[in-house]
């Protein structure tokens, strides 16, 4: 079962169109989620398989994966999507750097790095096959980003050390012990610092009684207040986090500073993959929230001079009232428009997107993601057979539309005949 046959299973160009202009949709209004990292990414779920059994399981229809830099997992991720009837959504999420403006301090998406700038990757197809300039633009990410990883768990084993945990770690053995957790290929993994952060806490287990670990805490955060663990001996995650801000962030001992490519080089590569490149709006996920998206006025005429079409929102950060007001206000300016979860820690909070503290998303937000979904869909289904997507190779909107309105409403009745198709093909098959 190949990881885009799918697509093409579905039926001709033409009779998708011919469907949507009949405004073939599902009779209810599907829950989806567009962003959810998958192992071995850092993530929420052991296995891709859960992810998808979960998403089956609590009536999750479309399902977007949104990984870092390593493609391969999208096989199986697209083999069980068809076998449960979800329809799969390919993506990928992308660290830049916008250094004009760290050097002005203004925040963008990243509440605690100015000039830091995460950037989506919407309905990516090109992702098995790669073009010579995405792969290398893929290893340049990877390399900056393995010798980063190999320096941080280097410090990390060092400050262990020298306070008496001797783990034996370094990067080839986190790798090693990500690998066997999922079952995966180990060239697969991207190791990240919650990765790192991890595999200490396991070892720490393994070699420190629980009646220790505080005073071992204590040892490695050092003496005096900020010292002092603030959370339980047995809370693994809490010590995983722990971890990450008195060891591993900007100023602490094993902080190793990351290389980053340009958000220009970013955006390439998802074009070079066949997606549209799209902004993830922190909003509220803080307070004061990010100069770069304040007020929301701005953060429209921004990604507008830019060159943006798209952006998702990760709901759960965000209170009812903001999410109300960005998502409005950036639908009503002709962008497309996401929700997802990312599932990024090991918590497994539901599939379907809420707001903050478990608030129920309105349903004329739903609306809107799920018109956003669509147009994923849409653009996915035919840039895999070669036909214009949602926007083209450089990120341009398809110029046969007048507006960015008429485009997105185009777009998501092909995308919502697309989906419907494969609900009834998946219905047949059973």
């Amino acid at each position: 079962m190949g990881t885009l046959t799918y697509l093409t299973q579905i039926g001709t160009i033409d009779q998708v169109l011919a469907d949507a202009a009949k405004g073939l949709a599902p009779k209810v209004r599907p829950k989806v989620n567009t962003h959810v990292h998958m192992p071995p990414n850092f993530s929420a779920f052991e296995t891709v398989r859960q992810a998808v059994s979960m998403a089956t399981e609590q009536g999750v229809m479309v399902l977007g994966a949104g990984n870092y830099y390593d493609y391969r997992p999208y096989a199986e991720f697209s083999e069980a999507a068809q076998q449960s009837g979800v329809f799969p959504l390919f993506g990928t999420e992308i660290i830049t750097l916008q250094r004009d403006l760290m050097d002005q301090g203004i925040r963008v998406n990243d509440p605690g790095n100015p000039g830091k700038t995460y950037v989506c990757g919407k309905g990516i197809t090109r992702f098995e096959d790669l073009s010579s300039r995405a792969g290398q633009v893929l290893n340049t990410i990877r390399g900056n980003d393995s010798r980063r990883m190999a320096a941080m768990t280097g410090k990390m084993a060092q400050v262990f050390a020298s306070n008496g945990v001797a783990t034996g770690l370094d990067a080839e053995m986190v790798s090693d012990r990500i690998a066997a957790r999922h079952g995966c290929e180990r060239d697969t993994v991207v190791l990240q610092e919650r990765h790192v952060a991890q595999a200490f806490q396991e070892r720490m287990f393994d070699l420190v009684p629980l009646e220790r670990r505080d005073e071992s805490l204590r040892l490695l955060f050092g003496a005096g207040p900020t010292g002092q663990p603030k959370v339980k001996p047995n809370d693994a995650v809490g010590i995983q986090n722990e971890f990450r801000s008195h060891l591993m962030k900007s100023g602490k001992p094993c902080f190793v500073p990351e290389q980053y490519v340009s958000l220009a080089e970013a955006r390439e590569l998802i074009w070079q993959l066949g997606g549209i490149d799209c902004y993830p709006v922190a909003a509220d996920m803080v307070a004061p929230g990010c100069e770069f998206e304040t007020p929301v006025d701005s953060l429209v005429n921004t990604l507008r001079g830019l060159g943006f079409t798209a952006v998702e929102f990760i709901s759960v950060r965000n209170s009812v009232k903001v999410l109300t007001e960005y998502v409005t206000r950036l639908r009503q300016a002709g962008f497309a428009v996401t929700d997802g979860t990312e599932h990024n820690t090991l918590d497994l909070i539901p599939m379907e997107p809420t707001c903050k503290a478990g608030e129920s998303v309105p349903d004329a937000l739903k609306d809107i993601f799920w018109e956003g979904a669509c147009v994923i869909a849409a653009h996915q289904f035919l840039v895999a057979q070669g036909q214009y997507g949602f926007v083209d190779d450089k990120g341009r909107p398809n110029s046969e539309y007048r507006s960015h309105e008429e485009r997105i409403k185009a777009f998501s009745r092909i995308g919502s005949a697309v989906i419907q198709r494969y609900i009834e093909n998946h219905r047949q098959s059973s």
